[in-house]
């Protein structure tokens, strides 16, 4: 397959009627690195095409990222003008899809001072975390999607040229969202969407009370579900419509809510976690009645311990869901170092904030009924990878009867 503007073009329009399911008159924003700006550019003619009533572009850039928490103070970095904040306000008030084009370097950060990165991590989410409630109670369409970038490409193929392995990382993305020179995508995330949901239903039927997982690296946990969970995956729906849409592509998971205080003991993780523009590697994570009691980690466990201690929900668990090893993004063998693809390889868990739309009613439920009612709040929801090909997972029902959810890895049933 020769990435040429032919290829990329399908990408594009694959974004913009099963990504986001643009609709005629729609205003759509994308965040995206100024340097991927020539995908960008043919995304934003694919939505166009389709209707859209305006598309506003939010540029980043990691090499001026990287300055700015180099060189500025924290009070000037926690700077947020009236003007970004009234904005935001704006995309939501007028109906604004939303498509985040995900293409960082791993170790954007590394080196830098910790302390600085939390900090002003934590005010920006504290300012913007309520911009992103209407999306994840899909009130309004997003996805997630991504472009490769030198450094990332680098990362993942090191041994190969700079131009080389940003097309080798092209092709790998590609693949995983069954883009390639001859098919059709559109009918075939049809057929996917289709089976995730038939996923969903299965388990929403069994009721379950618990889920026991179990590997010979040493997890061995259980997760309590809260009654009335739901478990989603493939397209959602936009609230009270029948507006399907795909939030992240690749996607391979089946997702619910878990009870915020209802989880007890060890997972060990079994990919890399990329937090902050830096790499946690080789950690575990232990709870107790749902909170975090203890971590270690072989590679900045600083980091990690930053993330955990964010705010009291970031020590708890928001989203717990199963991926199985036939996974392409698993079969591949590749490491992305990109949560999006790594988290769609593997069984994982996600610290802090929920989907209120994983139980029913949540998205009519108030931050404090959310919380009785099992939910988990915080400023932060960060994946990650629990899967092996030895995990197993039993689920007990609410009637009390065990069955058989994964076996080496993959769906029992």
């Amino acid at each position: 397959m020769k990435i040429n503007k032919k290829i990329l073009r399908k990408y594009a329009d694959l974004i913009a009627i099963k990504g986001v399911n643009i609709q005629k008159g729609q205003p759509v924003k994308i965040t995206a690195p100024i340097e991927e700006y020539k995908f960008v550019e043919i995304l934003v003619e694919s939505l166009y095409k389709r209707g859209a009533s305006n598309v506003v572009v939010v540029w980043s850039s990691d090499s001026i990222t990287r300055s700015s928490f180099r060189y500025k103070s924290i009070k000037e970095l926690k700077n947020i003008p009236d003007a970004s904040i009234a904005l935001e306000e704006y995309y939501i008030n007028n109906n604004y899809a939303r498509i985040s084009i995900s293409s960082s370097n791993p170790d954007l950060l590394s080196g830098l001072n910790q302390n600085k990165i939390q900090e002003v991590s934590v005010a920006n989410s504290k300012v913007f975390a309520r911009f992103s409630d209407p999306y994840m109670a899909s009130q309004l369409q997003w996805c997630v999607v991504s472009v490769p970038n030198d450094a990332w490409a680098k990362k993942v193929f090191p041994n190969l040229s700079k131009n080389k392995a940003r097309q080798t990382l092209w092709k790998a993305i590609l693949k995983c969202v069954h883009v390639d020179d001859t098919n059709d995508p559109i009918a075939i995330w049809n057929k996917h969407d289709e089976m995730l949901h038939k996923r969903s239903a299965w388990l929403n039927g069994l009721k379950i009370k618990s889920l026991h997982y179990h590997s010979s690296n040493g997890t061995d946990f259980t997760i309590g579900l809260p009654k009335g969970h739901i478990w989603a995956g493939g397209a959602e729906y936009r609230e009270n419509t029948s507006l399907e849409f795909n939030p992240n592509m690749p996607t391979e998971e089946v997702f619910t809510m878990p009870h915020k205080d209802s989880i007890n003991g060890k997972v060990v993780a079994t990919k890399p976690l990329n937090y902050h523009g830096q790499l946690i590697e080789d950690f575990t994570i232990t709870f107790k009645d749902g909170k975090v009691i203890d971590c270690t980690a072989k590679k900045n466990l600083e980091v990690l311990q930053h993330l955990i201690n964010t705010d009291e929900g970031s020590s708890r668990l928001g989203e717990v869901a199963l991926v199985p090893c036939e996974s392409p993004i698993y079969q591949s063998g590749i490491l992305f170092y990109n949560t999006l693809f790594d988290e769609n390889a593997s069984c994982h868990l996600a610290l802090g904030q929920c989907y209120s739309m994983n139980i029913e009613g949540g998205t009519k439920m108030s931050k404090e009924e959310l919380l009785a009612n099992g939910g988990n709040d915080s400023l932060v929801h960060v994946d990650f990878m629990i899967g092996s090909d030895d995990l197993e997972i039993i689920a007990t029902t609410e009637d009390n009867k065990t069955v058989q959810i994964f076996k080496n890895g993959t769906w029992a049933k």
